[in-house]
């Protein structure tokens, strides 16, 4: 008998049990006694039967196929996010619908209310475009399980790294170097929750630990986080005549493109200018010099994510949940030498 031509009746009869016992392991019931289990489990692959997911996630309402909405897939960390989640899910038996909204507020908002809600049993949502203001429209009936750092104290769990503790010790790591001008390129003027104003908050609290003053001066704008922003806010403090030391990149993108132009500048890194980003993206470990970089725990948010998303999907009703991941820095040549 060939592997696509066994059938449930098939492990029925070489297991000696009903069909009913063998729908009952296959879908993991647990009135199910362990011989019996272990019986029809080694019928299973000794025919090679492949089991109909679709056909068993219809029966149970579901499609077992989850959304994963993100900003912008041509920024690292997002693409690097996307690849994690889909193997999350894929170990947990589901695959993924990826939508990009282009960090814009009327996508963001339209993928709440997407026709592809009604072919995913539910949606890991990273909003940029959004703010505080706009938590109630996280008041979905779809589970949902928020990522990212715009949006807190909504009805839905969370998922987000500690980017405060993050940024703070990237700068921590360049003062411990001896580095007293710190640069930090990323910043968004008045911004109160996100990214670059947690970030930001964390460097700030460094330099208080350490002592040492807080210059403005020495903060460069940016607004997308790409590698174009960081090479004009590289060269923007240059030719402002500032006088800097150390780096950090806001994220590793930003990062790589200020090392791109201390390189066309001839400036030594990491002897004059130290360099340090955030995100622990794949290309920061094979820049020259090596990147270093804040590991955020992105592993962490793609697999606490998708547990979650499959836990609410199973029926769990309890209270949204806030989990922020584990950080810890990555010392390479940009800043140790």
């Amino acid at each position: 008998m060939t592997r696509s031509a066994a059938t449930m009746r098939d492990v029925a009869g070489r297991a000696g049990v009903s069909i009913k016992t063998v729908s009952n392991v296959i879908n993991d019931f647990p009135m199910v006694r362990q011989e019996t289990r272990a019986r029809v489990e080694a019928a299973i692959a000794e025919l090679g039967y492949q089991v109909n997911i679709t056909a068993r996630n219809l029966r149970r309402g579901r499609t077992g196929m989850v959304g994963l909405a993100v900003p912008e897939l041509n920024v690292p960390y997002f693409a690097e996010l996307a690849d994690s989640v889909m193997k999350a899910a894929d170990a947990h038996g589901m695959s993924v619908l990826i939508e990009q909204t282009g960090a814009e507020r009327e996508r963001e908002l339209a993928v709440l209310g997407s026709e592809l809600r009604l072919v995913t049993d539910g949606l890991m949502y990273s909003p940029l475009a959004l703010g505080q203001e706009d938590i109630e429209h996280l008041d979905v009936n779809y589970p949902l399980v928020l990522l990212g750092e715009r949006m807190f104290g909504g009805p839905n769990d969370h998922v987000t790294m500690s980017n405060v503790e993050g940024a703070r010790t990237a700068t921590r790591h360049l003062i411990e170097l001896g580095r007293r001008r710190i640069a930090v390129i990323g910043s968004h003027p008045g911004e109160v929750v996100g990214s670059a104003a947690l970030r930001l908050e964390g460097y700030r609290l460094a330099l208080q630990d350490a002592g040492l003053p807080f210059d403005p001066a020495l903060l460069a704008e940016a607004g997308p986080w790409h590698l174009k922003t960081g090479a004009d806010a590289m060269n923007a403090l240059f030719d402002s005549g500032v006088h800097l030391d150390a780096v950090f990149g806001f994220n590793d993108a930003m990062a790589i493109g200020a090392l791109h132009v201390l390189h066309q500048r001839r400036v030594r890194v990491p002897e004059e200018v130290a360099v340090i980003g955030f995100d622990a993206v794949q290309e920061s470990e094979y820049m020259f010099p090596p990147l270093s970089t804040i590991d955020p725990g992105r592993e962490e948010i793609a697999e606490t994510a998708v547990r979650m998303l499959k836990e609410r999907i199973g029926g769990y009703d309890g209270a949204p949940r806030l989990v922020l991941t584990q950080q810890h820095v990555v010392a390479r040549t940009s800043t140790i030498g």
